[in-house]
């Protein structure tokens, strides 16, 4: 599900905590927002060149700029990126048969593909994630592996857009 939760509502891009986040990152030393940009997705390459980029005028801008970059990735970037997810487990107060559904599916998908599954639940509800969730790794195990890594990297940018949009209102 990949290691970061992400909001049910979809931030306002233009909100005073972005674009005071924006500025912050525009300004930061690079270590600092390179450091902020791996904690959205874990490809060195992607976090330096987002960060070479600033900076940048808007947050939409700065989603682009990363959607570019994201779209850029090799093979071996976007296998650094993916083995640094992990899988999430349900909410703990989740029934104990969706904890033993969630970690059955998530193995069967781990030693099909040789990584955690992830999907972006930007927009879905808290009560409707772990739904989605088993839904999405019941439909992409049938997936054949060059297909299912097509679909993993666009959940990698859709998550890194996410975190992203989250981590610059908070920084």
């Amino acid at each position: 599900m990949g290691s970061a939760a992400t909001p049910a509502i979809p931030a306002q891009h233009g909100s005073p905590r972005h674009l005071a986040g924006l500025r912050r990152f525009n300004v930061a030393p690079a270590p600092l927002a390179q450091e902020l940009l791996l904690s959205c997705c874990h490809s060195r390459r992607w976090a330096e060149r987002v960060t070479a980029h600033r900076p940048y005028p808007t947050l939409d801008a700065l989603l682009a700029a990363a959607d570019e970059a994201g779209y850029d990735l090799s093979r071996t970037e976007i296998d650094e990126a993916l083995a640094a997810e992990s899988s999430a487990a349900p909410h703990p107060d989740a029934p104990p048969a969706a904890h033993t559904a969630l970690r059955a599916a998530h193995a069967a998908y781990e030693s099909r593909f040789g990584h955690a599954f992830v999907i972006s639940l930007d927009g879905v509800r808290p009560g409707e994630r772990l739904d989605q969730v088993l839904a999405g790794i019941r439909s992409r195990l049938g997936n054949e592996p060059e297909e299912e890594r097509v679909i993993a990297a666009d959940e990698l940018r859709r998550l890194a857009r996410a975190r992203l949009t989250c981590g610059i209102a908070v920084s």
